[in-house]
């Protein structure tokens, strides 16, 4: 390819070459396959967003027939609302408890598992049970396992001298005894990432290690594991407060924002303004204060542990 010469002083710069037939047809087909997905982005993204804007300027409940525009009323009622703060704050509870958790006791596992050479498939599918079991299901072991009377938890508890807890109905451990059940849900999908992690990890930084005496367990993964696992790190930790911070099918099963509100989260507070109570415009105000809240935080902490990661 001849390199292009810049046009010296009083000269006309030479002419971009004219689309040929070809490229014009290129752009179109890639247009073309674009298209669908473009599509499907408004349809399923961008268009209900507009729409949750729009409804949030009024006063629209369901079935109404007349609407108006009520301007930032509905912002200024969520600020003023004690039962939003209510559930702000169970929700960060909530993610307080489950992100560290989670991360920590997931790469633990992983560790663990692949270390192992015949049994690790077995391992894997155990530990990953969990992400693929269905809501019902889950919610029914759980009422028996934490049963105060029946449960095998409190069983145990009683036999060893703890004596019993109503774990689901006692406000001080509803939100811990839910981030418990968090946290076994994101154990077996956030270990299969860090396994992916520890895969790409070469062997040759090992074995580096080894003959500059790095020969301790915990030193190999402070200075080697740990800091290679940056990446896969901050994916997981940003995934898992995104799933924490949309906690809503176990509060709605298991105790359905009780006892007293104490576990009422964000977006059971939507479901119910929008599908009980048929307040649609505060519970799309609700929908963009929660969205707006998790695309805050979730860009922190990927501007904050980016800094920290090795690539």
């Amino acid at each position: 390819m001849t390199p292009a010469v810049a046009a010296q002083p009083g000269e006309r710069p030479a002419a971009l070459p004219r689309r040929t037939a070809r490229d014009r047809f290129e752009a179109l087909a890639g247009i073309g396959f674009a298209m669908p997905a473009f599509v499907l982005l408004i349809l399923t993204n961008i268009g209900p967003l507009l729409v949750l804007l729009v409804l949030s300027f009024t006063n629209y409940e369901l079935g109404a027939v007349d609407v108006e525009s009520v301007g930032l009323q509905n912002f200024r009622d969520a600020l003023a609302d004690t039962t939003m703060r209510t559930s702000l704050g169970n929700t960060f509870l909530y993610v307080a408890i489950v992100v560290p958790a989670s991360v920590m006791l997931s790469l633990f596992v992983a560790i663990l598992v692949y270390r192992r050479t015949r049994s690790r498939g077995f391992y894997e599918v155990i530990y990953f049970l969990p992400v693929t079991t269905t809501l019902i299901a889950m919610a029914s072991m759980w009422q028996f396992l934490l049963h105060p009377q029946l449960g095998p938890i409190n069983t145990f508890l009683d036999a060893i001298g703890l004596g019993r807890t109503a774990f689901l109905s006692n406000p001080s451990t509803v939100i811990p005894t839910l981030a418990a059940i968090g946290v076994w849900q994101l154990l077996g999908f956030n270990m299969v990432l860090f396994l992916a992690g520890l895969s790409a990890i070469p062997k040759d930084v090992y074995e580096a290690a080894d003959i500059d005496g790095a020969t301790h367990p915990l030193d190999r993964f402070l200075k080697i594991t740990w800091p290679l696992l940056g990446p896969t790190t901050m994916f997981v930790t940003v995934t898992t407060f995104i799933t924490a911070f949309k906690i809503f099918d176990t509060v709605a099963v298991l105790t359905r924002g009780g006892p007293m509100k104490a576990s009422e989260t964000v977006l059971y507070s939507i479901y119910l303004e929008g599908f009980q109570y048929f307040h649609i415009s505060y519970s799309a105000t609700l929908t963009l204060i929660f969205l707006l809240f998790t695309l805050i935080f979730s860009g922190a902490q990927m501007i904050f542990m980016d800094r920290r990661v090795h690539y």
